[in-house]
């Protein structure tokens, strides 16, 4: 039969930012860069989607945009900055998507101009979502301002928006022409997200680095005391494993496979019920616990490295395990995170357990009788 065939490769390619201060008008950096990426002739505009906590932290960032931009005139600033809450709530209510879309009409941003988005992963989930649908495509800025957004999420290629109560039901596989990380930020967190971020460290460290698991356990004290340096090399260790891990063969997970994401298949359950009260990284953590005792109870793991990772998510202050995760019977509520999460990912289910820090290995299903001990073995810690 005769038929017609194309096949063509697309290069992507973004840069992450390390800086401080990045909005003072002597930080010339982000204006370096859209100078960088100019065209003789074509105007641009640059829109400005805001998380409220990143207000609450610096009530005059509206007008250090102005005054930056005022300064640097390589892209005209929307004047109308938008302002939306953070965490999930963000990502669980259509009207905020709707709000960006309408602000992308009225003040005609087109696939020239960029959408910058300030705030934790949740709204820099939804803004990337946002910018990846309008026009098929405008460029999107990312500056995420917390742990968890600058080492994990922000860095990634992923976008997205809750739907039909479930995680991520919407969204697009997009990266951002730029992520800007200022540390100044992370000094503004509450301890509670300082230390929900580190849990994604834990985890790409159990997946990717014995080395820097091993330097997470010798660090921890300095963490967990908020050393900004420490937290600093922390950020950017995760951002260059996950950068190299985007690199490989599936950067926009075609296959059934999700090995960062570790932990995480209980741990969105947990989030949704929840009501989003248990924070993503804290959830995360719970969810690595349950999957480090299964991965030990069902023959993979070692005692004694079971043990360290157990410690290690207790000397950063996490709970091991929460009522919700409780695996009572085949018709338990969290159990549904599994068929939720193979569904996410389509084909098969694919749940990565632990061989050994450092590495990981696949499995296609889960014992419920070892997952309910796990449950009741973390209650012993």
């Amino acid at each position: 039969m005769e038929h017609l065939q194309q096949s063509f490769n697309i290069r992507f390619e973004y840069k992450v930012y390390f800086t401080s201060g990045l909005f003072d008008t002597s930080n010339k950096l982000f204006s370096d860069f859209l100078n960088s990426a100019a065209v003789a002739g074509i105007p641009k505009k640059i829109l400005f989607v805001v998380d409220q906590g990143a207000f609450d932290v610096a009530a005059d960032l509206k007008e250090k945009l102005k005054k930056y931009f005022d300064t640097y005139k390589e892209v005209q600033l929307v004047q109308d900055i938008i302002t939306v809450p953070g965490g999930e709530v963000v990502k669980n209510e259509t009207k905020y998507f709707d709000e960006i879309l309408e602000a992308v009409n009225d003040h005609k941003i087109d696939r020239h101009s960029y959408i910058a988005a300030i705030g934790g992963g949740s709204v820099l989930d939804l803004v990337g979502y946002a910018a990846a649908v309008s026009h098929r495509g405008i460029k999107h800025i990312r500056i995420p301002t917390t742990v968890l957004s600058q080492n994990d999420s922000g860095v990634g290629v992923k976008n997205g928006i809750n739907y039909f109560g479930k995680k991520n039901f919407l969204g697009t596989f997009a990266p951002p022409v730029a992520v800007f990380n200022d540390e100044l930020y992370l000094t503004t967190l509450s301890d509670r997200d300082w230390r929900s971020g580190i849990s994604e460290a834990v985890k790409v460290a159990l997946i990717k680095d014995p080395a820097f698991f091993t330097w997470l356990e010798e660090n921890a004290g300095a963490l967990v005391s908020r050393d900004l340096k420490t937290m600093n090399y922390l950020v950017r260790r995760c951002a260059e494993l996950h950068m190299q891990h985007i690199a490989g063969l599936d950067p926009f997970e075609t296959g059934s496979s999700r090995p960062l994401d570790f932990g995480h298949w209980s741990a969105h359950k947990l989030e949704q019920l929840s009501a989003f009260e248990v924070l993503h990284g804290e959830a995360v953590a719970m969810g690595m616990a349950l999957d480090t005792v299964y991965s030990n109870l069902s023959g993979r793991l070692s005692d004694g490295e079971t043990e360290r990772i157990i410690g290690l998510l207790q000397k950063f202050g996490f709970e091991l395990t929460h009522p919700l995760m409780e695996v009572e019977d085949p018709e338990s509520a969290i159990l549904r995170g599994l068929e939720e999460f193979r569904e996410h990912l389509g084909g098969r289910l694919t749940i990565m357990l632990l061989n050994r820090i450092g590495s990981g290995t696949e499995v296609h299903e889960i014992d419920t009788d070892i997952l309910r001990l796990s449950g009741i073995k973390l209650k012993t810690y």
